[in-house]
C-alpha cells in the first residue's frame, strides 16, 4: 500500500477524502506528520492553489501528494468568497467567523435564499516535478440560508441548503454527502483516473 501525503491540516477534509478513496491501494497521511508548513496560496483560481499546495507537500515529504482546493461561490456576492473561503474573515479565521461574515454579507444584500455553489479541484502529483498531474473537479449547486442548521460537515455546511434533500449539507449523513458533494464528485473522478494509471 503506497503512502500519499494530503496537502492539508484540515481534519474534516482528511476524513472525507479518506472515506471516499478507501477502495484504492493508498494510505493518506497528513502533512503535519512531515512537518510540512502551510504554503501561501497565491493562485487566482482553485486549480492554481491546488497545484501550489500539492507541489509544496510533495517536495518536502518526498511522497506523492493529493491536494484539494475548494470553496463556496455566491452569485449575489460576485462569486465571493470563492478561493478565499477558508480565510474569508481573515488569515487564520475559524469556520464560525467565516460563516458569520458570509451570513452578514448575504443579509446586507437583502436577497432571500441566494444561489450558491461549492467548487472543488483535486490534484494528484506523483512527485514534486510531475509535469502531468492528475486533476479532477466537482460542483455542487444549492442556495444559502441565514440560520445555521446541523452538526455534520464543516465550513459553510450549516447554511448550504440542498434542495433535493430539503436540508443543509450539515444535516446530511456523511455517506450521503460523500456521494453528492463537490468533493465527492471530484474524488470519484480522481479515483477513476488513478485506477487507469
Amino acid at each position: 500500500m503506497s503512502r500519499v501525503i494530503l496537502a492539508s491540516n484540515n481534519p474534516g477534509k482528511l476524513k472525507e477524502i479518506t472515506s471516499i478513496l478507501k477502495d484504492l491501494d493508498i494510505t493518506l497521511v497528513t502533512q503535519a506528520e512531515f512537518n510540512v508548513p502551510e504554503v501561501e496560496e497565491t493562485g487566482k483560481s482553485f486549480i492554481e492553489n491546488a497545484l501550489i499546495k500539492a507541489r509544496h507537500a510533495s517536495a518536502i515529504s518526498g511522497l506523492p501528494a493529493i491536494s484539494d482546493d475548494s470553496g463556496i461561490e455566491v452569485d449575489i456576492l460576485n462569486s465571493e468568497p470563492g478561493i478565499y473561503s477558508a480565510r474569508y474573515a481573515g488569515q487564520g479565521a475559524t469556520d464560525e467567523a467565516n460563516l458569520q461574515l458570509l451570513v452578514d454579507n448575504i443579509t446586507r444584500a437583502g436577497i432571500d435564499k441566494p444561489v450558491a455553489r461549492y467548487q472543488c479541484v483535486i490534484v494528484y502529483m506523483r512527485h514534486a516535478n510531475d509535469p502531468m498531474p492528475l486533476i479532477a473537479d466537482g460542483t455542487w449547486e444549492g442556495y444559502l440560508i441565514t440560520e445555521p442548521i446541523g452538526d455534520n460537515g464543516f465550513g459553510y455546511d450549516p447554511i448550504f441548503y440542498v434542495p433535493e434533500y430539503q436540508c443543509t449539507s450539515a444535516q446530511l449523513q456523511p455517506v450521503v454527502k460523500n456521494q453528492i458533494s463537490h468533493r465527492g464528485m471530484a474524488l470519484k473522478k480522481l479515483a477513476e483516473k488513478l485506477r487507469g494509471t
